[in-house]
């Protein structure tokens, strides 16, 4: 027997994705959904992403985990504002969780709202969230074949961050082969090679946050 569905599996997420949507859209508040394998640095690059723009912007955090509040606190203790979202076992942040999340959070006094999905290069990039912009990010440690072997994540991000370029001279990465694989999947998509521990190549990170902000919401 053949069964036909006719319904987008993803229809409630959404519909919960344009209810976030229009609530970012009304607040002027900027979102970008960062995504990466576990152990990329996700949470380290907020925080320094937090120490360096807090002056400028109100940066705000959802973070999203299997369990504890361990990468909130994180960022709690750097004075901006954080919401745990744990999914008990779930690998990826739906739009929904992240809709009863914006509950605790007043979107008026928020400039700037970072989603750290949960790490995962899979089931994260086919969920619309409500944000702006999608971005990965891949780590030095992980090697070369994270672009070629995991091809919807970065065919559906704008942004590439090869974080932990600081261990370059003792890990067998090529940064140009990484330029080459995505330019040849997603030329559309930039790539930014930094650390966040020494901070090498980090101002273009922090460039190209105020150059989309700008072009999102005009001054």
């Amino acid at each position: 027997m053949k069964v036909t569905l006719r319904t987008d599996v993803l229809t409630n997420n959404n519909k919960a994705a344009e209810f976030n949507r229009e609530q970012f859209s009304e607040t002027n508040t900027f979102v970008i959904n960062m995504m990466s394998s576990p152990g990329a640095g996700k949470t380290t690059l907020l925080e320094e992403t937090v120490r360096a723009m807090s002056h400028r912007f109100r940066i705000a955090v959802i973070e999203g985990d299997l369990a504890t509040e361990r990468d909130a606190d994180r960022i709690r203790a750097l004075g901006a504002k954080a919401v745990q979202i744990n999914t008990h076992g779930g690998c990826h942040l739906d739009a929904r969780m992240v809709a009863a999340a914006l509950a605790e959070l007043d979107l008026d006094e928020i400039d700037i709202l970072f989603i750290e999905n949960v790490g995962n290069l899979v089931c994260p990039s086919g969920y619309d969230l409500g944000q702006h912009h999608k971005i990965a990010v891949l780590s030095v440690p992980e090697g070369n074949d994270k672009i070629p072997k995991y091809p919807t994540m970065f065919m559906r991000t704008e942004l590439v961050l090869i974080n932990k370029i600081d261990l370059l001279p003792y890990l067998d990465f090529d940064v140009e082969q990484a330029k080459v694989d995505l330019e040849g999947m997603n030329p559309e998509s930039k790539l930014i090679p930094l650390s966040a521990t020494t901070k090498e190549g980090f101002e273009h990170w922090l460039s190209w946050i105020e150059g989309a902000h700008s072009a999102c919401f005009p001054q």
